[in-house]
């Protein structure tokens, strides 16, 4: 089966620093894959990197077994990349109606189908669909963030640390969200929450120092306390 992305021996800079130093992974139709890390680990920045935000040095981006190395944001994207930052990035003086209409691509039957589909995942912004993003809380712009991107029929999606800064309630209702979104939406997803990555995720990917040093299924990861405490310091 061709892998829907796959990276190798990525390499990027953030300006002068060398920050990904060979990345390397694949990610398969259907699958949520989660990109774990300590702090500083080069995780965001792998994301970064594929949406053509960063500065590539080396190394293999392909999409759906095209070359995407070197497109513009806006060009990945075109592409079918979704990608949610992190730090849940709205446009605070648009409605939640206006925040999803000004995503789409195309204005037609199949995406208002995604949008309604959102709305359901997010009942919390059926609610306020006429209200500013700015009146929302943390929580809701989170989840207008990821409705955002639902908007496109994207090949793959890219979400980077969703439970940040959020209740623990909240991080419950997203995770659910995420989890179902696994139905329709091949994704990666970079977590520094340990159980909610556990939740979402089929298969993960350990970097360290910028460099990709272990993958496998979660579910064995979940049991491998070794294996936590020596690259994510969350063993016990």
């Amino acid at each position: 089966m061709q892998p829907v992305l796959k990276l190798e021996n990525l390499s990027s800079f953030i300006g002068p620093f060398h920050i990904v130093q060979g990345v390397s992974l694949d990610v398969f139709p259907g699958e949520a894959v989660v990109i774990l890390g300590r702090n500083g680990s080069g995780k965001t920045t792998t994301l970064r990197t594929i949406m053509g935000l960063l500065r590539v040095a080396s190394g293999v981006i392909e999409l759906a077994g095209e070359t995407i190395l070197g497109l513009p944001a806006h060009q990945v994207a075109r592409r079918g990349v979704g990608y949610v930052p992190e730090d849940c990035i709205v446009f605070n003086f648009l409605t939640v109606k206006e925040n999803l209409q000004i995503a789409m691509r195309k204005a037609d039957k199949e995406t208002y189908a995604r949008q309604s589909y959102a709305l359901d995942l997010f009942p919390d912004l059926k609610k306020a669909y006429s209200r500013y993003a700015a009146t929302l809380s943390g929580g809701q712009r989170q989840m207008l963030a990821i409705a955002r991107v639902l908007q496109n029929d994207n090949k793959i999606i890219l979400i980077d640390e969703p439970s940040k800064g959020l209740a623990p309630i909240i991080v419950e209702r997203v995770g659910e969200a995420l989890i179902a979104m696994k139905n329709s939406c091949t994704l990666i997803l970079v977590e520094q929450n340990f159980p909610l990555a556990c939740a979402v995720g089929d298969r993960y990917y350990i970097l360290n120092s910028g460099r990709s040093v272990h993958s496998g299924s979660v579910a064995e990861l979940a049991q491998d306390v070794q294996l936590q405490n020596r690259f994510l310091s969350i063993g016990s």
